[in-house]
């Protein structure tokens, strides 16, 4: 009996060490994030937070001479409330853009050679790590980390980072003019507009994002996405059929939208 609660504890033993050595505990607090590269600023709309995206010195460098982020990368997204003024409308600067206000938490992702090789091949980001922090720096261990990876999934083409474009320097900047056409779908501020289209079958609705932010279209229970729209890029989807189909931005589900075919 002795020997069996003793396999019995050790097996306990091991699988706790397992676990310990998967997931967000891999990653510590980044503290100095701050002298790393500035390389974005988001205004949420549709949850009123301003975001400051900060990463590595390495990686941003890697980013922009368009080679591989390298092991030891960190990136580091800072979530502000944006200030509201009387009303619950977020105040903006003289720019246009959010005024931040309380620090609510900070999302890390870190790349180290490795790592992941845990996760189901559906579910691995590379060697991505992923953990959220609370405002005062500590681990968030209530946080849905399985939701990062599965965010993060579909942009495995460039390196599970959805913000590669802002980290590269490549992201489109200047004015986008909206698009009035009876198929158009303008993408502004974190929203569809109009929110709800109707067309005839065979219609090729299309989506125009004026957004800072990248934005992809995902039409639900039909095999419908766009690619992932960066600022002032368009993209079309043809519904054949008669129906009401509801779609949502897959890199924001709260952005939803609908095409009525009849």
């Amino acid at each position: 009996m002795r020997h069996v609660v003793l396999c019995l504890v050790l097996t306990v033993a091991v699988l706790t060490v397992q676990r310990s050595s998967a997931g967000p505990e891999k990653i510590v607090f980044p503290a100095n994030y701050k002298d790393g590269v500035l390389y974005a600023t988001v205004d949420r709309y549709d949850i009123k937070q301003y975001r400051e995206l900060y990463g590595t010195p390495e990686a941003v460098k890697a980013a922009r001479d368009g080679k591989p982020i390298p092991s030891g990368s960190v990136l580091t997204l800072v979530q502000y409330k944006a200030q509201v003024d009387a009303q619950g409308n977020p105040i903006k600067d003289p720019s246009g853009r959010f005024v931040k206000g309380d620090l609510v938490a900070y999302t890390v992702m870190e790349k180290r050679t490795g790592w992941g090789a845990e996760y189901p091949q559906d579910l691995r980001n590379g060697d991505w790590e992923y953990a959220v922090f609370t405002a005062d720096g500590k681990l968030n261990d209530k946080a849905n980390f399985k939701s990062c990876f599965q965010c993060h999934k579909p942009h495995e083409k460039q390196d599970f980072v959805i913000s590669l474009a802002k980290l590269a320097g490549t992201f489109p900047s200047g004015a986008v003019a909206a698009r009035s056409g009876p198929a158009d779908v303008n993408i502004t501020g974190f929203a569809f507009g109009p929110t709800r289209l109707v067309a005839a079958p065979g219609t090729a609705v299309t989506w125009t994002n004026a957004d800072d932010s990248p934005h992809q279209v995902t039409v639900a229970g039909a095999p419908l996405k766009t690619v992932v729209l960066l600022r002032g890029q368009s993209a079309s989807l043809t519904f054949k059929d008669a129906g009401v189909f509801e779609y949502a931005c897959a890199l924001h589900p709260g952005m939803k939208g609908t095409v009525e075919i009849k």
